[in-house]
């Protein structure tokens, strides 16, 4: 059955409450935080709950043979769209582990709260999607597209490696049509985000004796001024009201120096810029190159600053016209929810989407507390709702492309 109102969708989700409570736990009780404990546990659970409902399901591994996400697909109209419904099965750290007051494993459902570290990033935003995928699989016959599953487990690490095994490996699917991204909070759908440049400055001195009666130019020193200049420096503030946020440059590390006898002659700054229309990546690439060549034109004896951009995601916003944007929106609202749309301030995978070309929300799902904090949960009654909600945006996302092609 496919639901066709909202409070039959309500009434499957109910029907499935206690089955996404119990995987939801079995998740949260295998410990997967990002580079620290072994995903095969977390891994072999969820595909032995997709099989067992009958979907298919695979690992994919990057380039050096780890496994990275799990993926399973419902196949319907072959030439209809192809939607992606993304969720992490790895987690932020524990933390201090005494300061819960519960294990961070515990899964414990206390006053109608769930109790444990990924319960809501997002171990409960996987067994929705599990769930839906099961329904849509039981009528696949009937569904305008395909529906992907992917469960990333390289998502808290700050790699991506499943997203980017998925969108950009060897078997890369030839179309997706949008994603949405099972991070928790029930007061907005995510539709946008700052983007991110992110650089490492080489900045150079000439290695000496610190003890010499010569001063030497020391590399800490210059880039010390190169620190003050990058403060210094305005940003634009908005780029107007459909993207509200500022832009945002922050020195994150310094690296220089070692022991006490040595002029240092290489200090690296780590630098970090929250991308908007107002400034966007060119812009900020060119606003580290000037302020390095106006600190360089000071130090004439040294080597002029170098710099590696190791990340690279545009700032993105769903327009008013997105049909992605609309259908979760307006999902929530038939449940009785009141979610608004919301630009992120931190980057996010739909970033990473954004420069793929493929439209994403990165943010709609149950109501938590301690998001990576001590003593994580999420509020059980908002699960069902959530579920319809994601459940009647696929309705409408998938009838549209029909409408469309006139089926």
């Amino acid at each position: 059955m496919t639901p066709q109102t909202a409070d039959e969708a309500l009434k499957l989700a109910e029907d499935d409450r206690d089955s996404v409570i119990a995987l939801t736990q079995d998740l949260v009780r295998l410990p997967s935080r990002g580079g620290i404990d072994s995903y095969d546990p977390v891994l072999e659970r969820m595909e032995n709950w997709l099989h067992g409902h009958g979907l298919p399901a695979h690992r994919l591994t990057d380039t050096d043979g780890q496994n990275v996400a799990l993926v399973s697909e419902v196949v319907g109209d072959p030439v209809g769209p192809r939607y992606v419904l993304d969720a992490c099965l790895d987690t932020a750290p524990f933390g201090d582990e005494k300061a819960w007051s519960r294990p961070p494993t515990s899964g414990d459902l206390v006053d109608g709260w769930m109790h444990g570290r990924g319960t809501s990033d997002s171990k409960v935003g996987a067994a929705v999607f599990a769930h839906l995928a099961a329904r849509l699989n039981a009528v696949a016959g009937g569904l305008g597209g395909s529906l992907v599953l992917l469960f990333d487990v390289d998502e808290h690490t700050g790699g991506f490696g499943g997203a980017k095994a998925y969108f950009e490996g060897s078997d890369a699917p030839p179309r997706v049509d949008g994603v949405m991204i099972g991070y928790p909070g029930i007061d907005h759908v995510v539709i946008g985000g700052r983007g991110v440049l992110r650089a490492q400055m080489h900045v150079y001195g000439v290695a000496a004796h610190s003890g010499s009666r010569s001063s030497s130019p020391n590399a800490i020193t210059k880039a010390a001024q190169l620190v003050s200049a990058l403060h210094a420096v305005e940003l634009p503030d908005t780029a107007g009201e459909t993207f509200p946020l500022p832009a945002k440059l922050t020195v994150t590390a310094i690296t220089g120096g070692q022991g006490y006898s040595t002029v240092p002659d290489l200090c690296i700054l780590n630098v970090d810029i929250r991308l908007t229309p107002a400034l966007a990546q060119q812009d900020a690439v060119d606003l580290l190159h000037a302020q390095a060549a106006a600190v360089d034109a000071a130090w004439p004896e040294t080597k002029s600053t170098s710099i590696d951009f190791t990340t690279r995601w545009p700032e993105y916003a769903l327009p008013d016209s997105s049909p992605l944007r609309a259908a979760l929106l307006d999902g929530a609202h038939a449940v009785r929810l009141a979610p608004t749309a919301k630009i992120a301030g931190p980057s996010n995978i739909g970033n990473y989407l954004a420069g793929l070309g493929v439209p994403a929300t990165a943010g709609f799902g149950v109501d938590h507390i301690g998001l990576h904090a001590t003593d994580e949960r999420i509020r059980l009654d908002t699960i069902e709702p959530v579920q319809a909600a994601y459940q009647l945006a696929l309705n409408v996302l998938f009838a549209a492309d029909q409408h469309e092609r006139g089926c």
